[in-house]
């Protein structure tokens, strides 16, 4: 088996834990819930490309950022992904760290620029990374 169809069988097993999540959000009455977390990672994305773009940000922070980006695009973790919870939950305590260490520099106002998702989870982002709210 190649690298591409790792990749790909990588990909595939993540999305599809991701939809069963929000699934699952879906059939327990928590629509809401579904919506918010289904766009989650989408807005964490397009966090990650405005915050890469912001001279504000400085370079170290930007390498830091990069270098999450690669990490998650690695078929190869910590913890292997097909490991049930252990495998997700050391690529999402990365993340956090990563953003963290991010936001911190630029301070609330910056996340809050950049952040293109609804407000709760603006204020969960906020609390991982100064402890409060943005809002």
């Amino acid at each position: 088996m190649g690298t591409g169809q790792v990749i790909g069988i990588a990909v595939a097993a993540t999305l599809l834990i991701y939809a069963g999540f929000v699934l699952v959000l879906v059939a327990a009455g928590r629509r809401q819930d579904a919506r918010a977390f289904a766009g989650f990672i989408p807005d964490c994305i397009v966090l990650f490309r405005r915050l890469l773009g912001d001279a504000r940000v400085p370079r170290r922070r930007k390498l830091l950022l990069a270098a999450l980006v690669a990490y998650l695009a690695m078929p190869i973790d910590l913890v292997p992904d097909f490991i049930p919870v252990a495998g997700q939950l050391d690529d999402a305590i990365i993340v956090a760290l990563v953003l963290r260490a991010v936001l911190r520099s630029g301070g609330p106002e910056l996340l809050r620029e950049h952040w293109p998702g609804p407000e709760a989870s603006l204020r969960a982002i906020s609390r991982l990374a100064y402890g409060t709210t943005a809002g």
